[in-house]
């Protein structure tokens, strides 16, 4: 299986201000969430989408949180531990849209992994 890039996150205190730029700028489609605090983004073809995360401690201006598609989280996980990675969270599901986990790479970077959600 493949493992490509499915979603960016981006840290924005703002999410109709981030979204206003990113439109005006890139034309970028966005859609809100206000029952889940979140607003995404489509960036057109072939491209992965994304969303806006609220700035906290977790997730500060300027983090840049890339989702790796996966089929299967635990396994993926273990390659990430056996080669110097360490998870970060637990597995997280979204209600229609799959489940998640955070690690760090052995260079800090935090990453999440994507299982879509079955269809």
């Amino acid at each position: 299986m493949s493992h490509p890039i499915v979603h960016i996150e981006l840290s924005a205190n703002n999410h109709e201000e981030a979204a206003k730029f990113y439109t005006a700028v890139f034309d970028w489609q966005i859609q809100s969430f206000p029952e889940m605090n979140y607003t995404t983004f489509t960036s057109g073809e072939g491209g992965p989408g994304g969303g806006f995360n609220n700035v906290s401690d977790e997730y500060p201006a300027g983090q840049v949180v890339i989702y790796i598609n996966t089929d299967n989280i635990e396994a993926s996980m273990e390659k990430v531990e056996a080669n110097g990675g360490q998870r970060v969270s637990p597995d997280i599901d979204i209600p229609g849209v799959g489940t998640m986990a955070m690690f760090k790479d052995p260079t800090g970077n935090t990453l999440s992994l994507l299982k879509p959600a079955e269809m």
